[in-house]
């Protein structure tokens, strides 16, 4: 395997068929929960403070350490650490089945959290270690796609078990889909690492960042339940460890994020585009599902069924974006993606009481998935096309953390900016309020996403002879 594995190959299909049902796992997971807390809420007697712990806590975990997370696949393997990060990944999803109370679901969430930090860096960096470089960018729109579509089809599978069977099987469905993955994975996949991974860990880098983005996301999301003292001591820890954190991987000798990859203008605009997009993308889908059981009057497995636009478009084009910005370049996908998403966006704002899904819901959701066709696959290949080799794993696992954080930071601040608190997910006046301006807000971030990219992304300058076939050229 000197060369890399063949996009066709019997085993390359093999690494695809693992990357694409880990990572699709964990994406599942990230979205399937939204259509359930309505009923998590009722059935627990939760707050919406703690609906949205229930989803920033799995956030937060995954955000925080899957930087390591891709430092230990570099050093130790990524098959390795990608098959320990399912295991755990499985256990807690099994704890989250059998929780109690709030407290023990988000408990058993954060730790959800920490076995997705292990397996999602590894997912997409087994393809890039593994794969031939002129067939990477094809099986990245192929693993892209996939796994898009896999997070669009969340609310839809937790429609239908919220309905016909109970919430709890929302976490229990992950068991066999890991049982699935680690066998594939032990059989299949080739084993691959940094030969240059250096012998130790950044722990306080690790530690800060766990610090840091706990302290924030505590600040808003208790706003409107705790005393201002804490929340802004909370808020001052938080920002205080951000900057240390920073500080830290910018003197480390094995920093858990090399801060010499943003000295890559396409490395760091990337990421902040993704930051934009991603924080958009995570309020759609905590609020239009609520929004659309609330106050629209559906059942769980409607609301489910009224995202199968989203899984319908990322089947048919999410590659073929991978593939249209191989011929293009990724500037131009990256830019129009987030505008038609914004559009989109906006479209579902007429989400209401009378609302009509083939006049409001459909056309809104269709033409917000033909943006994130048109941008995943490409940002993926910029992402790790800006970064050397060596360092898949940990630029994986940073933009993976990136996106994480933007969803984390815009379900942890959208419902106190937009007035939401208590149980006003049982209110539906109330709720159509906050909603109505979570989705302007929402519009505005994928609008300056599309303008990062216009302004920061540059196709790459390779001589057409030197261009792959089958994607993005080698930097």
């Amino acid at each position: 395997m000197s060369e890399g594995l063949r996009y066709h190959s019997t085993t390359g299909r093999w690494v695809l068929t693992a990357a694409v049902l880990g990572q699709g796992m964990a994406l599942l997971d990230g979205t399937v929960v939204n259509v359930a807390l309505r009923s998590i809420g009722r059935d627990l007697d939760a707050s919406l403070a703690q609906l949205q712990w229930i989803t920033n806590g799995y956030l937060l975990a995954l955000a925080s350490l899957i930087l390591l997370g891709g430092s230990l696949g570099d050093k130790f393997g990524r098959r390795r650490v990608f098959v320990v990060g399912t295991i755990w990944f499985a256990v807690a999803s099994l704890a989250c089945g059998a929780a109690q109370d709030p407290a023990q679901l988000i408990v058993a969430r954060v730790l959800k959290g920490v076995g997705a930090a292990l397996l999602t860096p590894g997912s997409l960096a087994m393809i890039q270690g593994s794969f031939h470089p002129a067939d990477r960018a094809r099986a990245i729109g192929a693993w892209a796609g996939l796994g898009g579509i896999a997070a669009a089809i969340g609310p839809l599978v937790g429609g239908w078990l919220v309905e016909y069977a109970s919430w709890r099987w929302v976490f229990l469905l992950n068991l066999p889909l890991a049982l699935a993955t680690i066998f594939i994975a032990q059989r299949h996949v080739p084993e691959t690492r940094d030969a240059e991974a250096v012998p130790g860990f950044d722990v306080t880098g690790a530690v800060l960042a766990a610090v840091g983005l706990a302290g924030l996301t505590f600040a808003l999301i208790q706003t409107a339940s705790s005393s201002t003292p804490v929340v802004v001591a909370s808020a001052v820890v938080g920002l205080g460890s951000v900057a240390a954190f920073i500080a830290v991987e910018r003197v480390c000798p094995h920093p858990m994020m090399p801060t010499q990859l943003f000295a890559s203008r396409q490395f760091s605009a990337a990421n902040a585009m993704t930051l934009l997009v991603y924080a958009a993308l995570g309020s759609v889908l905590f609020f239009l599902v609520l929004q659309l059981q609330t106050v629209a009057g559906y059942g769980p497995l409607e609301a489910g069924l009224s995202t199968l636009p989203i899984t319908g478009v990322m089947l048919l084009l999410a590659a073929r974006g991978g593939q249209l910005a191989s011929r293009i370049g990724p500037r131009v996908p990256m830019t129009v993606g987030p505008l038609v998403c914004a559009l989109g966006l906006g479209w579902l704002s007429r989400v209401d009481a009378d609302t009509t899904y083939w006049t409001d819901v459909g056309p809104g959701l269709t033409i917000f998935a033909l943006g994130l066709a048109l941008l995943v696959a490409p940002l993926t290949s910029t992402v790790l096309a800006a970064a050397p080799d060596h360092n898949a794993g940990v630029a994986s696992g940073i933009n993976n953390a990136v996106a994480r954080m933007g969803s984390l930071l815009a379900v942890a601040a959208l419902p106190t900016v937009v007035g939401l608190s208590g149980a006003d997910y049982e209110r539906p006046d109330a709720f159509t309020a906050g909603y109505q301006r979570a989705v302007w807000l929402g519009v505005g971030m994928l609008v300056s996403g599309g303008v990062v990219s216009w302004l920061l992304i540059r196709n790459p300058k390779v001589p057409a002879a030197a261009a792959s076939p089958g994607g993005l050229s080698e930097r």
